[in-house]
């Protein structure tokens, strides 16, 4: 098979690299916090548990380097929840395939009115957010739907199922600009635990769906990693930092951003496998922005409001606020049991932009102009590479081993 990031995962030990980071001593951290361009073994030393008591120098150089990166201004986002729908059971998720709620699907009125609504709360940036059911929300939907929605918003971003590359490249058309796809762990043995039946049990395919964004010449890709499935949280963290640091050597010309979700209360939800408090989340916003300056950090109202003004100005560029986990959720803000997680910050919109500007940050609500910057979609593909990775079996997988799945693959 032509070379991807699962090539590369393979090649890493996650319990060596648990037992490296682990291992991590003050003096790993003190020459990380002084490396004009920190390697693999200075993030790692950034995000153990040795760095705990170096959290006020981590935070200055974050928060330093946010500055001179991004200047005080951070993005204004909400999500737009089109469909609850979903054809896979994942134990930790509220829209998953095994719970018994209230399907929907947005039809063309109802997104009209949720555009409208989120336009006046003065958002020209939102993130399109369906579950994962390929057949009922899939390319004729985004077709039907996508140019409606884009009429409204300067800067749409997408977090769908994973797609193929020429669906990819058709979304570019369809003026999609940024595609955020979480691995949520990178540890197969773990993941498949967690994702019973349904298209995401190929771990695989998940894994690749970067590479096939990259080429097809997405403009930006979001990666992250559900902070609480693994008990090895500080490992799950590393490989995806490992995993952006291999896209943005091969899909240079994309932009990447991280987000940090924590698991929170839903329909059907688990008990996380480990305790993620809010001075690690801090320790690694910081750690990622000391080890990637330009890279955006993404933070969402799963977090409470008081964690998110003291942290925003430490590295965070985009901000989401009064988001709504439904669908049809802004046009009837009251009818909460269609939603995927509870969030924690209630806040308005302005009321969260005051609380930015307060911290010395501006708000900033419209990134670009719809005619700016935008360019005929060309993929980045290569003969050896784009027909392997555009590949997928199209009947629902159901639970099995990931070997199996990947031997049916190369078969």
């Amino acid at each position: 098979m032509s070379r991807s990031f699962f090539g590369e995962l393979r090649q890493l030990n996650w319990q060596d690299i648990t037992l490296r980071i682990n291992a991590m001593t003050a003096a790993d951290v003190q020459r990380a916090l002084t490396a004009p361009s920190p390697a693999a073994h200075d993030l790692m030393a950034l995000i153990s548990p040795a760095a705990d008591g170096f959290l006020e120098q981590m935070a200055q150089r974050a928060q330093a380097l946010s500055r001179q990166r991004f200047g005080s201004t951070i993005g204004m986002y909400v999500p737009l929840y089109l469909s609850n729908m979903c054809a896979n059971n994942c134990s930790y998720c509220g829209f998953s395939s095994h719970n018994r709620i209230t399907r929907k699907i947005l039809s063309g009125e109802e997104i009209e009115r949720e555009c409208e609504a989120i336009k006046a709360l003065g958002f020209d940036q939102v993130v399109i957010v369906t579950g994962e059911h390929p057949k009922k929300v899939g390319m004729a939907y985004f077709r039907e739907h996508l140019p409606r929605i884009r009429r409204h918003f300067s800067h749409l971003m997408m977090e769908v199922q994973p797609m193929r590359i020429e669906d990819y490249a058709e979304l570019r058309t369809l003026g999609v600009d940024t595609v955020l796809v979480y691995q949520e762990t990178y540890h197969p043995a773990l993941y498949d635990q967690h994702h019973l039946s349904g298209f995401k049990t190929d771990f695989q395919w998940r894994l690749e769906t970067p590479d096939r964004l990259g080429l097809a010449g997405m403009s930006k890709i979001g990666l992250g990693a559900l902070l609480g499935l693994s008990a090895d949280w500080r490992t799950d963290c590393f490989m995806m930092t490992e995993h952006l640091r291999y896209l943005r050597e091969r899909y240079w010309q994309s932009r990447f951003s991280i987000s940090f979700p924590r698991l929170r209360p839903c329909e059907g939800g688990i008990t996380p496998a480990a305790l993620v408090t809010e001075r690690h989340l801090v320790q690694l916003i910081c750690a990622y922005r000391i080890a990637f300056p330009d890279v955006e950090l993404s933070l969402s109202t799963r977090e409470s409001a008081r964690f998110r003004d003291h942290v925003a100005p430490l590295g965070i560029t985009s901000i989401s606020a009064f988001s709504q986990t439904q669908p049809g959720g802004y046009a009837n803000t009251h009818d909460h049991h269609l939603e995927q997680f509870t969030p924690d910050d209630h806040r308005t919109p302005e009321q969260v932009a005051d609380a930015l500007r307060q911290s010395g940050l501006q708000p900033v609500w419209k990134d670009w102009d719809a005619g700016f910057g935008r360019q005929a979609p060309s993929a980045h593909t290569s003969s050896d590479s784009s027909d392997a990775l555009s590949e997928h079996p199209h009947p629902v997988r159901h639970t099995r081993p990931a070997t199996a799945i990947h031997e049916e693959q190369q078969a």
